[in-house]
């Protein structure tokens, strides 16, 4: 149950008090540090969408909700890859983006072109958990797809994915394949 006295300037709600959610104190930090640089303060450091992409927030009992946080961070990275895109566009020309684009999405279509079973390491410690392989796969040919064939595909579509869960070599490593899917979502919010 979600409390709702708190978070009003961050515009989040709090979990329950015995329950964990992300550290106000972060958070805030975090989003007033993005605000600030898109607003355009002189004073502010750059807050890119890699940034935003990668930020961990420690958890704490009566935190805020994490999937408020999550979604309000899925959007800010969208509208700072956005941002850079059109920076990139004006300081260097459509053909520097162009180029940016079509390098990463090359580097990715060589894993994607990996046959199933084989795009990805096993973990190496026996009884870790990993990723189904097949599910894996299923998304890796939406991915093909979309980079082959213009198929249709968001950013959303791969963060939100889900794999079930084995154990050790039956599955993929879920470190791995997790950087992947970065990038991926790195690539398609370049592209939007």
């Amino acid at each position: 149950m979600a409390r709702t006295d708190s978070g009003a300037a961050a515009g989040f709600k709090r979990v329950a008090r015995g329950e964990l959610g992300y550290s106000p104190k972060q958070v805030e930090k975090f989003m007033e540090a993005a605000r600030s640089y898109l607003r355009g303060s002189r004073s502010s450091e750059t807050v890119t969408s890699h940034d935003v992409r990668t930020v961990a927030f420690d958890a704490v009992r009566g935190g805020y909700d994490a999937g408020q946080v999550d979604a309000a961070l899925d959007r800010l990275e969208d509208a700072l890859a956005r941002r850079e895109r059109d920076e990139l566009i004006d300081s260097e020309g459509e053909d520097a983006w162009l180029h940016e684009v079509g390098y990463l999405a090359g580097i990715l279509r060589n894993r994607l072109l990996r046959p199933d079973g084989d795009r990805f390491r096993r973990p190496s410690r026996t009884g870790s958990p990993s990723y189904n392989v097949k599910d894996v796969d299923d998304l890796c040919h939406r991915l093909l797809d979309y980079l082959e064939h213009d198929a249709t595909m968001s950013a959303d579509d791969v963060r939100t994915a889900v794999f079930r869960t084995v154990t050790g070599a039956d599955g993929y490593e879920e470190t791995q394949v997790d950087a992947f899917l970065d990038r991926c979502v790195e690539l398609i919010a370049k592209i939007a």
